[in-house]
């Protein structure tokens, strides 16, 4: 997929990885919607990456949000690629000092990581399948990011590591249908890196992972 003249939508491409996929989007000639929930950190990064990006304030979770987000990629030319970076990553025991795990707050992972993730993925794979095909026969390319704690979860991440080892168990199933419509789906599992999301954690967590 050439990325020149091309849009992409970036999920959490205010900061960390996302917007480090936004940078490179840019430098190789596309144009990028960064969608996320930080308004903040989105505007900033869009204003440093110059005319090619833009930023739409966007919860994954909602289908309106994520929806206009996508209008603002079309009204920049041909939507070729969605990368999903946007994520939390809460650290918390099933049975800590304060008792067992907030239920509420191991759904709200799920919701944001996984479903966020899968919500994103459908309406991108929808606009995509209208798309005229490359010489290659291609009309796009989803990327989710899962990670490392998928396969290899750590203390305190079972919320996190279930919600990125659904992001993978979905991919295939997901890449054996749109590969019918040619749209490539893959997803990526990074290791530990320094992102806001890790600096998050309580640092006995951070060390504990630095330890991996």
């Amino acid at each position: 997929m050439d990325i020149q003249n091309n849009v992409f939508v970036v999920t959490g491409g205010g900061s960390g990885l996302g917007a480090a996929t936004a940078q490179m989007i840019v430098a190789k000639g596309g144009k990028v919607v960064l969608a996320d929930v930080n308004k903040e950190a989105g505007e900033a990064k869009a204003l440093e990456l110059g005319a090619n990006a833009r930023f739409v304030a966007t919860d994954v979770t909602g289908e309106d949000s994520a929806k206009a987000a996508f209008a603002a990629a079309v009204e920049l030319g041909t939507l070729r690629g969605l990368v999903n970076c946007a994520g939390i990553a809460p650290a918390e025991k099933v049975v800590g000092k304060e008792g067992a795990h907030k239920l509420e707050s191991f759904a709200r992972t799920i919701n944001i990581n996984l479903i966020g993730t899968f919500n994103m993925t459908r309406l991108a794979a929808e606009i995509m399948s209208k798309n005229e095909p490359n010489a290659g026969g291609e009309r796009g390319v989803i990327v989710s990011t899962a990670s490392v704690a998928a396969f290899d979860g750590q203390l305190g991440q079972a919320a996190y590591a279930a919600s990125k080892g659904g992001v993978v168990a979905m991919t295939l199933p997901i890449a054996r249908e749109l590969s019918r419509t040619g749209i490539r789906v893959m997803t990526i599992a990074p290791g530990i890196m320094e992102t806001p999301m890790l600096l998050g954690m309580p640092a006995d967590v951070q060390e504990a992972l630095g330890k991996m």
